[in-house]
């Protein structure tokens, strides 16, 4: 038996209270536009909402329903979520079925009829209020007959308005945007995604994107995490946080630590991305990590949160939503977020200034949207330890509360404009464009607490390398999606093109040296950044795709065939302006994906094969003697298999992966950084999500790694592990709501980070380390308002580990980090 799982119920809106912190006015700067949009948008929005009933009776007003074509069981299982009421589906009757889905103003009973119609199925009302399936009745058809007449859309589903919807238990999604297939069923995709919603964001406290990913074990971030910067490893690659997709459009995702205040959504797919987002603009090759913005949603939204986090940093959070005009067709949501003070780190604190806004329209064929944001964000006071080690014993890992680098200062901002628009030119195809623009920038230590040559005593050299950088970036897609047939043969056909502009320079001022220890930090002689930051890279990637995907036998078989052409140019420049480096390549990138689902049961098969043309790599290591070089662009591939099964309520996906890349690998005599050989990736994954029993919800995963070097030049790094890819990785995590006292949930998650090597020749191998997260939030109502308490504990143990390693760095590990908040529903 299938049971949907559906959101609580709205809030009543009511006007909204905005509190009045001392704070001065230049504070506020990047969120004053964000507060004022709101305000007017909530005035136009007022005359046209009402209050949300607070339960479905049986003679429910009629209302809008966008659900997309797709198959029968997903297609109600959104319709009920939407809806807001309980289905019980036996899974027998809706296999191999599909729904052509829908787009207008009805009742409940309505909806379900037009869903079922023609399956021989019905929708049948519950004493209790809930809906149970079966077979259809002779007065079913002839109810089914009186309905009025609605618009049934056939298009693509990639068309429609609403996200796909949450999975049971809401942590994460029944599907995501595989590029330029658009949003597809994880069940019709052949590849392996996870997509992370907005309440297990909030939920979970998750401000950073590198949070949301702890749930992940297919990623580990590299970076220290009171760093101001975020890097990552997927699958056993490096991606930098400049690697996100914004609603699958490259280069205008915010840099540095990617704030979540502002996202609905954050999707992972993971392996090679060129055919379905073309090329990642720093050659990232094990994923791609696409944002998805948030969007005013049916029922009027405005949230305060209240935050604190330890040592003494406090927060506020202002989330606010309205529909209007005629069917709502209008909307604007407003994000504004404010937080200052110390962190755990020792003299370190942080500032936060972030302001987004949300527009969009969704007519009847046209769709357009708006979005818009600024993050300011300063560090002051230290920065954590990133360093390289002496020899092949290492050090314990010290106090992550110690601070190596007092009084260091890092800023950045990041600033965005993106438009999109979607038009139906009947209900078979569809067109679509997007064009955004970004300008970001950042100074001061932005590369932590650099050392080098830790000695087990804790003996090593601090490093203050203060530097500048600036990116700025113009990017644009577009194309068309339909959908036809050829006899028995299905076919949903995109074509489209990419192109992305990126400037930037990156500079460091003088660097000086001094001796310290990992466990008695001593008193750095800090150095006065670049004054000058001249144009160093100019690159642009451009690609066309054509894509098909094939389906037969009622979709129990689909066979994806792609294609894309993409381009490479590139210009590196002296500090004088000349030009010292340029290229222009281009190569024509296939790939192929199949998903098969012939039982009864609900699973699917699949397999891919990818290859992909990525901009080569630029050295980001400030202490090797090439920093900033940029290297020519390389080929990727990868061949995966695996397995979906949909228990009904709980999602498991089974992978089995190779991915090969050229490897740039450190020299450590020259202190330089060249492509030498192969880096050859292969693993086994497992990931799970949902509800495991009434209640109790599980997020996580298992992930087995080999990854080596191979094909190098002298032979002597081959067959040795590359460096900072654990053999193993673990999640889990696990949501309880207490049944002795209804609001209260419990959570626990655990992370376990297998043995990973420092160094090419794996003579330094880091230990392994273990991570657990402690939770608790209730829910409930005071005066007429929701309001939700929630606390959590990081690294509750108070473990001291080497995180992770990057390029021969490591990172100190997560110091002990408390976190409370509450929001209230206005």
């Amino acid at each position: 038996m299938h049971r949907s799982a559906f959101p609580r119920i709205p809030p009543q809106p009511m006007p909204p209270r905005t509190p009045r912190p001392h704070c001065p006015p230049h504070a506020l700067r990047s969120v004053a536009l964000a507060l004022n949009l709101a305000v007017a948008g909530m005035t136009l929005a007022t005359a046209s909402w009402t209050p949300t009933a607070q339960a479905q009776p049986a003679t429910a007003p009629a209302r809008r329903y966008d659900i997309p074509a797709g198959p029968l069981n997903t297609a109600l299982t959104h319709f009920a979520q939407e809806a807001g009421v309980l289905l019980s589906a036996p899974g027998a009757l809706t296999q191999h079925k599909r729904a052509a889905g829908l787009s207008a103003t009805m009742t409940v009973e309505q909806g379900f009829a037009e869903l079922l119609r023609g399956q021989g199925l019905a929708a049948v009302r519950q004493a209790d209020g809930s809906y149970a399936l079966r077979q259809a009745l002779p007065a079913d058809d002839a109810a089914i007959g009186t309905l009025p007449a609605v618009r049934v859309t056939g298009a693509p589903e990639s068309r429609a308005r609403a996200l796909p919807a949450p999975y049971a238990g809401d942590l994460v999604a029944r599907g995501g945007r595989v590029g330029l297939l658009g949003n597809k069923d994880v069940m019709e995709t052949p590849f392996s995604t996870t997509s992370y919603t907005s309440r297990m964001i909030e939920d979970w406290q998750a401000e950073t994107v590198a949070q949301v990913l702890h749930a992940d074990a297919s990623v580990r971030q590299t970076f220290p995490e009171a760093g101001p910067t975020e890097f990552f490893n997927v699958r056993g690659f490096y991606m930098p946080s400049t690697d996100f997709a914004w609603n699958g459009l490259f280069g205008l995702t915010p840099g540095f630590q990617v704030a979540t205040e502002l996202l609905e959504r954050i999707e992972v797919l993971k392996g090679p991305g060129a055919l379905l987002y073309g090329m990642t603009p720093g050659g990232s090759v094990g994923g791609v990590i696409n944002l998805v913005p948030k969007r005013a949603g049916d029922t009027p939204l405005t949230r305060l949160t209240a935050k604190f986090s330890s040592d003494s940093e406090l927060g506020a959070h202002l989330d606010m939503g309205r529909r209007f005009g005629r069917d709502d067709a209008f909307g604007i949501r407003v994000n504004a977020v404010k937080s200052d003070g110390r962190t755990p780190l020792d003299g370190q604190s942080k500032n936060k200034e972030l302001g987004s806004l949300a527009f969009d329209y969704r007519g009847e064929r046209l769709r357009v949207a708006l979005d818009a944001y600024s993050i300011d964000g300063r560090t002051r006071g230290g920065m954590p330890l990133f360093t390289t080690f002496a020899g092949s014993q290492i050090p314990d890992a010290p106090d992550p509360n110690l601070n190596p680098l007092p009084g260091a200062r890092a800023s950045e901002h990041s600033k965005a404009l993106i438009a999109s628009a979607e038009f139906d030119f009947n209900d078979q195809w569809m067109g679509f464009a997007s064009v955004g623009t970004k300008r970001q920038g950042s100074s001061g230590y932005m590369n932590n607490a650099l050392g080098r040559n830790a000695q087990p005593s804790g003996a090593y050299i601090g490093m203050a390398k203060n530097t500048r950088s600036f990116s700025n970036a113009n990017a644009a897609d577009g194309g068309i999606r339909g959908r036809l047939r050829t006899g028995p043969v299905g076919h949903e056909i995109t074509l489209s093109g990419n192109a992305i502009r990126q400037t930037g320079g990156a500079v460091q001022g003088p660097v000086t040296m001094w001796a310290s220890n990992i466990y008695a930090p001593a008193q750095p002689t800090l150095t006065v950044g670049p004054a000058a930051l001249p144009k160093s890279s100019d690159s642009t990637l451009s690609s066309i795709a054509l894509a098909d995907t094939l389906s037969f036998l009622q979709d129990e078989y689909l066979l994806t065939l792609g294609v894309r052409q993409q381009r490479v140019r590139t210009k590196n420049y002296a500090p004088s302006g000349a030009v010292t480096t340029r290229y222009d390549e281009h190569a024509l990138t296939p790939a192929m994906g199949v998903v098969i689902k012939p039982w009864a049961a609900p699973v699917s098969v699949y397999a891919n094969y990818i290859e992909g043309l990525s901009q080569g790599d630029r050295v980001t290591d400030v202490t090797a003697a090439n920093f900033g070089e940029v290297f020519p662009p390389y080929q990727s591939k990868q061949m995966e298999v695996g397995a979906k099964w949909d228990a009904g309520a709980l999602l498991n996906t089974l992978a089995v992966f190779q991915i090969t890349r050229p490897s740039l690998i450190k020299n450590g005599d020259s202190n330089r950084y060249a492509p030498d050989g192969e880096q050859r990736n292969r693993g086994i994954e497992w990931s799970i999500a949902g509800e495991a029993a009434k209640g109790l919800r599980l997020l996580g995963g298992a992930t087995y790694l080999k990854a080596i070097n191979t094909k190098s030049s002298t032979g002597l790094l081959d067959g040795k592990t590359a460096i900072g890819v654990p053999s193993w990785l673990f999640n889990l995590g696990a949501e309880w709501d207490m049944p002795s006292l209804p609001g209260l949930t419990l959570r626990a998650a655990a992370i376990y980070t297998g043995q990973q090597y420092a160094d090419s020749a794996n003579t330094q191998k880091l230990p392994a380390w273990t991570r657990l997260d402690l939770a608790a939030r209730y829910a409930t109502r005071l005066a007429a308002h929701n309001v939700v308490f929630r606390a959590s504990v990081e690294n509750a143990l108070d473990k001291r580990y080497w995180s992770g390693a990057w390029y021969g760095s490591t990172s100190v590990g997560t110091p002990r980090t408390v976190k409370l908040a509450v929001s209230v529903d206005f």
